[in-house]
């Protein structure tokens, strides 16, 4: 992984200095609340419903052992023992004191770490593929170009302040793991004709408010060209963003508003007037990142049947839970957040260091966060996959459930968040109490489901197969229900099927359903290709057959 040079860990010292000094000036009363409120959104400090939020950054989703050990202790001492891992692949802290907050970031600068731009509307924490590096259908590694970016991007006095937030993924597979094509840029690793390495690049994806899917602007970008090309779509949107209306100033209303060829065009014309000037990611520079993401030192294995004469338990985990891996005598380990009974997303300080003990002995001391709000071992030996799964059992982080329904995206709602309408940790727990028996998940096979407390949608629920928003009528909590999502490669926004039900009606709803899923279904097929073949009459006719209540 990247690991600081000199000039990083100054760079990060300053800002916790920096930063160590406005929160003493704001509770001497020497800054307003509306002076500070730039300052902490700069450093991923937000004002929740019940106390501070401190967002930390997880360049794309990847820790050491130790700067996860770090995590944990911080959630130990500053916290409640407690964090939470975004689709962001970023990690959240809940309940920090405001006056703790500059030594939580002296602590994170200490393994490398920090909070800078995980707020604000500037270039957030760049995300990839889970699977980078690893994934046997990748066409190369997107983690070096996310750290280029990063570095690029961070402080960059031209984009500090954007008419609004702005994110970027990146991915390397076919297999869109990284959901690139519903962020504000998307870029896709691909091949030319010749066999040579680019970019495909998207623009003015998003969720939220107005919905859309990134257009694609540019089929072709040479590799050389990223941080030009990337700088003139941010000064197109710096040029003609909206600033006098937040719901309106991301760039994908920029790029409605012109049309994507009119929009193509004035990046086309912004990149070559300033190609000259334009930073560009030569060959050294990009070795020199490379460089810091090898390829682990692999031994030589062969394939190994590890399941045979095992107990039906650790099959249903190997199935579900591993994932093959480039490397022959190796598997990719996603370790679930999703325990029934818990907050999808939450782990606490004991299971961090449980996780950061594995990977020390099976995963070359790496852990990777996915932005469906899972930890991953990426490079375990076949042959430890049996020890891996009984440890994991013992932390509570095994619930072999991955890619089933109850392996949900959910924000932490109105439980916590003070933008949200409606909770969405009680609607969890009734969703997995309700589809409790693994079987009758299995037999329902792949299914999406993501939930939001609001329309700002953190969620993701315009893009799961299921999606569930929350909604605030006259003082009470009610759901909204979509379905059709999806962010996998074959993109595409759910849509809602009737009125929002109360919040107890959302796991009957869910369950009736899929109950017609499986009356519907031809052989072998998927939820979602089901739900695209009949279209939504038939769910939407289930779902309200027993609704009196829906409003």
């Amino acid at each position: 992984m990247y690991r600081y040079d000199e000039l990083d860990q100054t760079l990060v010292e300053q800002r916790v200095a920096e930063f160590r000094d406005q929160v003493r000036r704001h509770l001497a009363g020497e800054l307003s609340e509306e002076e500070f409120r730039p300052l902490r959104l700069r450093n991923g400090l937000y004002i929740q419903r019940h106390a501070p939020m401190l967002r930390i950054a997880i360049p794309y989703g990847l820790l050491s052992s130790r700067q996860l050990r770090a995590l944990a202790a911080i959630a130990r001492r500053y916290d409640r023992g407690y964090g939470h891992f975004t689709t962001r692949q970023n990690l959240q802290l809940n309940w920090p004191a405001l006056a703790d907050v500059p030594d939580i970031l002296a602590e994170l600068a200490q393994v490398q770490m920090h909070a800078i731009q995980t707020s604000g509307n500037c270039v957030r924490n760049v995300t990839a593929d889970h699977m980078a590096g690893i994934a046997p259908d990748e066409i190369d590694d997107p983690r070096p170009y996310c750290e280029i970016i990063r570095q690029w991007a961070t402080l960059h006095p031209e984009f500090t302040y954007l008419p609004r937030k702005f994110k970027i993924a990146v991915t390397g597979s076919p297999e869109d793991r990284a959901a690139s094509e519903v962020h504000d840029i998307g870029l896709q690793l691909r091949r030319d004709a010749a066999g040579e390495i680019g970019f495909s690049v998207r623009v003015g994806g998003g969720l939220g408010r107005a919905p859309a899917i990134g257009q694609l602007i540019r089929e072709w970008l040479p590799l050389g060209e990223l941080l030009g090309y990337l700088e003139a779509i941010l000064r197109v949107y710096n040029l003609y963003g909206r600033r006098d209306n937040i719901h309106k100033a991301r760039i994908k209303v920029l790029v409605k508003a012109l049309g994507p060829e009119r929009f193509r065009e004035e990046v086309e014309r912004e990149w070559q007037a300033g190609r000259a000037e334009a930073p560009r990611l030569t060959a050294a520079e990009l070795e020199r990142v490379r460089a810091c993401f090898r390829p682990q030192p692999y031994e030589s294995l062969g394939e190994t049947d590890v399941t045979s004469g095992r107990e039906p338990a650790f099959q249903a985990w190997y199935r579900y839970n591993t994932r093959p891996h480039r490397v022959s005598g190796y598997r990719a380990v996603l370790v679930s957040l999703k325990a029934h009974g818990a907050v999808p997303g939450d782990v606490s300080s004991a299971q961090m260091e449980g996780v950061a003990s594995l990977a020390e002995r099976v995963s070359f001391g790496l852990v990777r966060s996915t932005h469906t709000q899972n930890l991953l071992l990426a490079d375990v030996p076949q042959r430890a996959l049996y020890e891996v799964w009984r440890e994991l059992a013992a932390l509570g982080l095994a619930t072999p459930n991955i890619g089933t329904l109850t392996d949900m995206i959910s924000c932490p709602g109105l439980d916590f968040c003070s933008l949200a309408n409606a909770g969405t940790i009680a609607v969890a727990r009734d969703i997995q109490q309700r589809f409790d028996d693994l079987d009758y998940l299995y037999d329902l096979g792949e299914i999406e489901i993501k939930m939001s407390g609001c329309m700002n949608a953190c969620g993701h629920h315009h893009v799961g197969h299921i999606g569930i928003l929350g909604v605030d009528k006259h003082g009470e909590e009610w759901y909204q229900i979509s379905l059709g999502g999806s962010a996998n490669g074959f993109t595409a926004l759910g849509e809602v099927i009737g009125p929002s039900v109360a919040q107890h009606e959302v796991a009957p709803t869910l369950e009736r359903i899929v109950e017609a899923y499986r009356e519907l279904r031809e052989d072998g097929e998927r939820f979602i290709d089901t739900v695209r073949r009949l279209g939504m009459t038939p769910f939407r006719d289930r779902a309200y057959a027993a609704h009196p209540q829906a409003a």
